[in-house]
């Protein structure tokens, strides 16, 4: 009997459903799934044929009836029925059934509205959750970094997504300062791709963007400069195959304005915050986390407009749903950190 209870309880979850990745955490045994938050669908019958890197590897390699869709852009809900679709779907792949409906805790953009708030509620409970429970990203990122949220001191977690970028200044268990922009990492890949299209006069995909990102792409210039990348695609002319040589300096000047925006975001959450939380960041520091924070050189470019100290945390991409985890595991002792 005791062994029943335990796996029982063992199947409440943190989700970290982002724009660009669906992480889950399942009680007392850690991050179980590390997904891309793509599905593909048959739009004929709307029949679900894959999800996670199965879907992901579709993307722009499908026939036409075959699609590959992102549930979530700029961190809000686009699809109601496929986010549902995709919870349940993750549920399952954790081993929820009827018979065991679990707690789930999800992270999600602060910026959410309350319809979209209501949306993943109900999306969650549809998909076989008994409760769920939310809780910002930055609030929960910064539990993940194992920042003293509960003091009275000044903590900074800069939160670089897929579509959303937040910054927030956190304080006794509570986000004192907020700054969120609908600019992420898609939008340095989308602009990578424009550059590309405009100076090159060829097409290459989302992917294709993200892998010069990855081998090329910085918000400072680094002894990494040398490197150039060997880009494919197809000519808008010819409609032929045709390869360019791709400089650092070009990606770092085609994403300038996306860069921009985001330490401006930063710079203008500082400026919001009260004087004595933001002399406290001189000693702690701004902490990076987000897939999107591992871009080259963007701790460097933060901290050289803020004259503060910025530390790309350790696990940037799961910081989100660990600090999630973290309160699953302590759920009695922290929620009022919930939103209502």
């Amino acid at each position: 009997m005791p062994t029943r209870m335990v796996s029982l309880v063992a199947r409440d979850l943190a989700i970290d459903l982002g724009t660009a990745n669906t992480l889950v955490y399942t009680r007392g045994r850690g991050i179980v799934l590390n997904e891309p938050t793509v599905i593909a669908l048959n739009s004929r019958n709307q029949e679900v044929l894959a999800m996670g890197h199965e879907a992901w590897q579709m993307i722009g390699r499908t026939p036409g009836y075959i699609v590959a869709v992102r549930p979530l852009r700029k961190g809000a809900i686009t699809d109601f029925d496929i986010t549902q679709r995709m919870i349940r779907l993750l549920l399952q792949r954790t081993g929820v059934s009827r018979f065991n409906r679990p707690k789930v805790i999800i992270c999600v953009p602060s910026a959410i509205t309350e319809v979209e708030r209501r949306a993943v509620q109900e999306a969650a409970r549809g998909a076989g959750a008994n409760g769920a429970y939310l809780i910002e990203q930055p609030m929960a990122a910064a539990i993940g970094a194992g920042l003293p949220i509960n003091e009275p001191l000044g903590n900074m977690v800069v939160d670089v997504g897929g579509g959303t970028t937040e910054t927030a200044v956190i304080s006794l268990g509570g986000i004192v300062a907020l700054e969120a922009i609908r600019v992420g990492s898609f939008d340095i890949d989308a602009s990578i791709q424009a550059y590309v299209r405009r100076e090159y006069g060829i097409a290459v995909g989302e992917r294709t963007a993200e892998e010069i990102k990855l081998a090329i792409g910085s918000a400072w210039p680094s002894e990494r400069d040398e490197v150039k990348a060997e880009v494919r695609g197809r000519d808008l002319m010819s409609g032929l195959p045709k390869t360019v040589i791709l400089a650092p300096e070009e990606v770092r000047e085609a994403i300038e304005e996306q860069v921009g925006a985001i330490v401006d975001s930063v710079v203008k959450c500082l400026g919001n915050s009260p004087p004595e939380l933001a002399q406290d960041l001189i000693s702690q520091g701004i902490h990076l986390v987000g897939g999107g924070g591992m871009l080259q050189g963007l701790d460097k470019r933060i901290a050289s407009e803020t004259s503060l100290p910025v530390h790309l945390v350790d696990a940037p991409l799961e910081c989100v749903v660990l600090g999630a985890g973290r309160c699953l595991e302590e759920f009695e002792a922290v929620r009022d950190l919930f939103m209502n």
